[in-house]
């Protein structure tokens, strides 16, 4: 192979700007110049002694330049690329989807110079000579490309890797490996739908590809699961890492106009969905994190089907909750797994995992006196981030903005102070949805939310209470299970000590409650009371402090 650079590649580039990879070939040899990062990715220019393109190196092989095989000056040989218009340029650009690092840093920038009395080309540092840009080249060749040329461009599959939002036609084939449901929304632009798919390509990479109004309308029916299409005329962005479900830089948008096409009989070029199952008894860590997960287990239980009301919308939904196991522990208990509208549910999957599993179970599983997980996990980990994010109170109070844009969320270690005994500290709650219930003398208790009238109800906590630590004190809001562990007894057994005669015990338990340290997840979000913005804290968390895990922190802190 050529060490040396490929004089006149870039009019070939110009004149085939999105061959297949297997027909570009060992033969082009560029001088990279003027490199420069641009966030996540790399621009620069590309010289073949008598031309010059400007090109960008995409996020997946930035690590080239980080690890020092692309530099500045150096030789690159690039073995698929696309010619592309950037939008809000006048000029094309490069995208380099795979290359290779041919030298070193050459002493300066090469200029050729053509003989007339030797068919070889002699390499000259630093010679004056005329260089042409791609939009020069290409308005000369305009009127003379041969028929052949300008019918390359056939439907050529970019693999996802190499896609950005950069490039302008491109036409990838992938698998839809999970497809969620249509969302229905209203703010104040106005009403909308919207829907999401996540497709996979043959080398196993993943994206996420979003769907509004019309587009989600015109595609919905079309998308359907473990089908491979051809898809084209998308755009692409940076992916808000805080709602991404797969693994890319980037997601990509579908408008009214994309193209997504059946590929009929291709299915098997593409890999099914791919799984990364977390064992149950190692599902502490993700507990309170945004990050999707794959489980997989045999049902040990199912409970009756109900209906809940959901925030965002008030709209009644069913509910059920299932138990299951592996050969690792039975059960969540405490730490519960929720699907979401993009969830895969595959009910006996032909798969290893699968196979391993039930061949578990039908040895030794069911008859196995299988753990809960929740009785593995400390506190710190069923909250997931118990110790992350640490701060003191006075961070909180002293703030009064936090929260305004959004909720954020703070550890913190503190004892409750002081709580107001004349407050009401809990309500009669539905015991099916736990939403508020009124009683109807004579005849029970009616929920709003289920319709319907029971003949019991149970007490659930809803109070306020101060906390304090070394730098101060703050209210904190407390709720059910969160406030009993506060406390130290169910609203029931709270309420019949403040319903004898003597109060004594009602006033001996709570005193019992303060000035014990705890370890707090809190949330601070603003309300309005009386026309004056305040900071809410709501408990989220709470557990016993872990001293092993205090001192750990402590010490780091020390170190930092």
């Amino acid at each position: 192979m050529s060490k040396s650079v490929s004089v006149g590649a870039i009019m070939n580039i110009v004149s085939d700007p999105n061959p297949e990879p297997s027909a570009v070939g060992s033969d082009i040899v560029l001088q990279v110049l003027d490199l420069k990062p641009a966030g996540n990715r790399y621009t620069f220019n590309v010289s073949d002694g008598k031309s010059k393109l400007k090109a960008i190196l995409p996020s997946s092989l930035s690590s080239e330049v980080v690890n020092g095989n692309i530099q500045n000056l150096g030789l690159i040989r690039v073995t698929d690329y696309s010619l592309n218009d950037i939008p809000n340029k006048n000029e094309k650009y490069l995208i380099v989807s795979k290359c290779e690092a041919v030298s070193a840093p050459l002493d300066a920038e090469f200029k050729a110079e053509i003989k007339s009395e030797n068919a070889g080309i002699v390499l000259k540092p630093k010679q004056e000579v005329v260089t042409k840009s791609a939009a020069q080249i290409i308005h000369e060749q305009n009127g003379n490309m041969a028929p052949t040329a300008r019918m390359s461009m056939t439907r050529r599959v970019h693999p996802l890797a190499s896609l950005n939002p950069y490039q302008g036609n491109w036409t990838i084939k992938v698998r839809l490996t999970a497809k969620g449901t249509m969302r229905h929304y209203k703010n104040a632009r106005g009403e909308g739908c919207v829907f999401n798919v996540e497709l996979t390509d043959e080398d196993g990479t993943q994206i996420q590809a979003t769907m509004f109004n019309e587009a989600a309308k015109k595609f919905f029916d079309v998308f359907e699961m473990g089908k491979v299409y051809y898809i084209s005329k998308g755009s692409l962005k940076v992916a808000n890492k805080q709602f991404k479900t797969v693994q890319n830089d980037y997601e990509m948008t579908l408008n009214e106009n994309s193209q997504v096409e059946e590929a009929v009989n291709e299915a098997a070029f593409i890999p099914e969905t791919k799984f990364n199952f977390i064992p149950i008894d190692q599902l502490g860590p993700y507990v309170q994190q945004k990050e999707l997960i794959d489980v997989i287990g045999v049902v040990q239980n199912v409970s009756p089907t109900m209906s809940i009301r959901r925030k965002i919308d008030n709209e009644t939904i069913p509910k059920r909750d299932i138990t299951i196991a592996d050969d690792t522990v039975s059960d969540f208990q405490g730490v519960s797994l929720s699907t979401v509208s993009k969830s895969i549910i595959e009910i006996n999957p032909d798969s290893p995992d699968s196979q391993k599993l039930k061949s578990w179970y039908s040895s030794e599983g069911k008859e196995s006196n299988m753990e809960s997980v929740g009785s593995t996990l400390s506190p710190s980990m069923k909250s997931g981030s118990m110790y992350a994010d640490r701060v003191t109170l006075d961070h909180i109070t002293s703030n009064p903005s936090l929260g305004e844009d959004k909720p954020v969320v703070f550890s913190t270690r503190a004892c409750m102070s002081m709580i107001k005994t004349d407050q009401t500290m809990y309500y009669r709650a539905c015991k099916k949805c736990n939403k508020k219930v009124t009683e109807e003398p004579g005849s029970g208790y009616w929920c709003q939310a289920c319709e319907k009238t029971e003949s019991d109800c149970r007490l659930r906590y809803i109070l306020s209470a101060k906390f304090s630590d070394v730098s101060g004190g703050a209210w904190f809001s407390l709720f059910s299970e969160e406030a009993e562990k506060i406390i130290g007894c169910p609203a029931e057994e709270l309420d019949k000590m403040k319903s004898q005669d003597d109060s004594s015990d009602f006033q001996l338990q709570l005193k019992k409650a303060t000035w014990v340290p705890h370890v707090f997840r809190l949330m601070v979000a603003p309300r309005e009371y009386n026309n004056e913005k305040r900071q809410r804290i709501t408990v989220k968390y709470v557990s016993p402090v872990d001293f092993a895990a205090e001192t750990k922190l402590l010490l780091q802190s020390m170190k930092a």
